[in-house]
């Protein structure tokens, strides 16, 4: 897997992770440390909820996105520094045996006014499931490493 610097990229592109499937196992076992509702821990009371079966919490959702976000295509050299999200969605929600998936576009691109070897990148990243129905979506910005001079 190559890595990128900010001035690989261009506005527009798109990057898609592979697949990442949730198991019961594992949305219990995040829901038990950080998200301790019962419709998420519970087959019971999950039933009985408005999702009518379990569901992953939305943050353990949220955290999939990051680890699709920074194992897939789009790694940076020295990593992503998040300045921000918005518009953070959940949709539909995510169950036991889904399979998701991760596209990253690409919305703005300027250099750091600060920090003159990073740029600031706006990224939408919206997280589907095998249905292709988006499960999450956000946008944000990322500070990354801009190439150092004289290299290509």
């Amino acid at each position: 897997m190559s890595t990128h610097y900010f001035d690989d990229v261009q506005v527009g592109e798109r990057f898609t992770s592979a697949p990442y499937t949730l198991d019961r196992e594992s949305i219990i076992a995040f829901a038990q440390q950080f998200d301790v509702q019962a419709f998420h821990l519970e087959h019971a009371a999950a039933n009985e909820s408005v999702f009518g079966g379990l569901a992953a919490s939305g943050w353990h959702t949220a955290a999939v996105a990051m680890r699709l976000f920074t194992t897939g295509p789009l790694q940076f050299v020295g990593g992503a520094v998040g300045l921000g999200v918005d518009e953070l969605r959940w949709p539909v929600a995510v169950r036991a045996g889904d399979s998701v998936r991760l596209e990253t576009e690409i919305l703005g691109a300027r250099p750091s006014q600060s920090k003159p070897t990073h740029g600031i990148l706006r990224i939408r990243n919206v997280l589907t499931n095998q249905n292709g129905e988006v499960v999450l979506s956000y946008s944000a910005n990322a500070m990354v490493q801009r190439r150092p001079n004289g290299t290509a």
